[in-house]
């Protein structure tokens, strides 16, 4: 005799594990196609800091204290006044998104400069709020007042000998996310103080994979 009760419940439970299958898979594939369009809509809006290519125009940049300096494309604004460190360079974003710069570390012994970068939380902030439109030319800077800063004196040892040192550039998008860090390298060029070239060493993505 055949027992259509436990035929029917079996049948019964086959079709719930079925429709339980078909939902994972279906549950699955939506979340994979949302974060693909996630992702998507993050490149879109993702800003990439590098230095200005030297056909560029010329930038003025002033400091709190009206102090003023004039970048040339692709160069940087290094120079001792009294006792302050005056820092700036000329950036692009070649990125597809606003960049705006959240903090600076520098680093004086450039050659000899670590691999990887320091801790955020160790950053300096910045004194003034700094975009970077989307393919478009601007600047960051940065300066040294106090007479104990820690980094004084390896930065004035670097400037005043014409070495190379390192900026290390933190920078998000609009929304405060896709947080990277840019390390441009500062040389000067012909032994001229008002003279550095710029130039990009490595890129880090805090808040998402690094391709490396």
């Amino acid at each position: 005799m055949i027992d259509w009760t436990t035929v029917a419940s079996l049948a019964t439970a086959g079709g719930t594990l079925v429709l339980a299958i078909a939902t994972f898979s279906s549950v699955r594939s939506g979340n994979r196609s949302a974060r693909i369009a996630e992702e998507a809509l993050m490149v879109q809006t993702r800003p990439v800091l590098a230095p200005s290519r030297t056909q560029d125009d010329p930038i003025k940049v002033m400091w709190g204290d009206d102090h003023w300096a004039r970048i040339a494309g692709g160069h940087a604004a290094v120079e001792i006044a009294g006792d302050v460190i005056y820092l700036a360079i000329s950036v692009r974003n070649v990125g597809a998104g606003i960049a705006v710069i959240q903090g600076w570390y520098p680093i004086g012994e450039g050659r000899s400069a670590p691999r990887d970068h320091a801790p955020v939380e160790n950053f300096r902030s910045q004194s003034r709020d700094l975009y970077v439109a989307t393919g478009d030319v601007a600047f960051w800077q940065g300066a040294i007042r106090e007479a104990d800063d820690p980094d004084r004196l390896a930065l004035t040892s670097a400037i005043r000998g014409h070495e190379r040192f390192i900026i290390d550039v933190l920078y998000s998008d609009h929304n405060g996310r896709q947080r990277a860090i840019t390390r441009f390298s500062l040389f000067p060029r012909a032994n001229d103080d008002m003279n550095w070239l710029a130039s990009t060493v490595r890129h880090w993505n805090l808040d998402r994979s690094d391709p490396r």
